[in-house]
């Protein structure tokens, strides 16, 4: 781990933990997206990396969004490069062909929200904080994905809503909405979030197909059905032929356990 950081990182056999660490509120800036984004490639090219968590290390914040100090005396062209630059940064989450959990251990508002949602799978952790895209109350409006993958979570009408009146909701009513997939108790949350995360490292399960998953899944939201099943059939003809693919139908025939390595 790497002391200073404002998104600290480390391995921990097969997962990459980055945590979001800037007091008091978590909330970011050029240099703590910077650092996220340092820290994704990082995890993407790492062969012993298979799951990243990202979550935040400061009690009762997930993150509270950007810092609006930093961006009160900004001109117009310098918050249009910060949130084109918050754009880049979270099509990076979506484009990285490894399974990104969020680990929401308190708050998460405004951009913080719209980070966590840019991961493949939510946790919360229970009577943590609250979540929301807050951004209304400012007279602005969600600049970094919110009015975009907010939709494509929970469907228009619940994101036209929460949007427009700014409110911020208890993890209980995310999960109904599905905007997150699950709540951990308080006690043991990273732990119970890692033991979760494990089970998509090799031999458990081929880390290779789950991200091959993960791309199909990413890109067949955005294109026509007949180009998404196109690109399905091309991505499972590469899953077909790689080890971890020869091996699960070998185990398979054998009535054996599978022991995939990721390739």
């Amino acid at each position: 781990m790497e002391a200073g950081k404002t998104v600290e990182y480390r391995v921990d056999k097969g997962v990459a933990l980055l945590e979001l660490n800037r007091p008091p509120v978590n909330s970011y800036t050029h240099e703590l997206l910077r650092e996220l984004d340092e820290a994704l490639l990082r995890a993407r090219f790492d062969e012993e990396v298979h799951v990243l968590v990202l979550t935040g290390k400061v009690d009762k914040f997930f993150s509270a969004g950007a810092d609006i100090n930093m961006l009160a005396n900004k001109s117009l062209a310098y918050k249009n490069n910060f949130a084109l630059h918050g754009h880049e940064v979270l099509m990076r989450m979506e484009n990285t062909p490894k399974l990104i959990i969020a680990a929401i251990n308190g708050h998460a508002v405004g951009g913080g929200l719209e980070i966590a949602m840019a991961a493949d799978i939510r946790i919360a952790r229970k009577e943590g904080g609250r979540v929301g895209l807050a951004e209304i109350n400012l007279g602005v409006m969600p600049g970094m994905g919110g009015t975009q993958r907010l939709p494509r979570l929970v469907g228009k009408a619940r994101a036209m809503e929460l949007c427009a009146t700014g409110k911020t909701i208890a993890f209980e009513e995310a999960l109904e909405m599905g905007l997150i997939h699950d709540i951990y108790e308080r006690e043991n949350f990273m732990e119970r979030v890692m033991d979760y995360a494990r089970q998509f490292i090799p031999p458990n399960k081929s880390s290779l197909a789950v991200g091959k998953v993960k791309r199909a899944i990413q890109t067949g939201m955005e294109i026509s059905l007949p180009e998404g099943l196109a690109f399905e059939r091309e991505l499972l003809a590469q899953a077909f032929g790689s080890e971890d693919g020869n091996e699960g139908v070998k185990a398979y025939l054998e009535k054996r356990t599978a022991q995939f390595k990721g390739k």
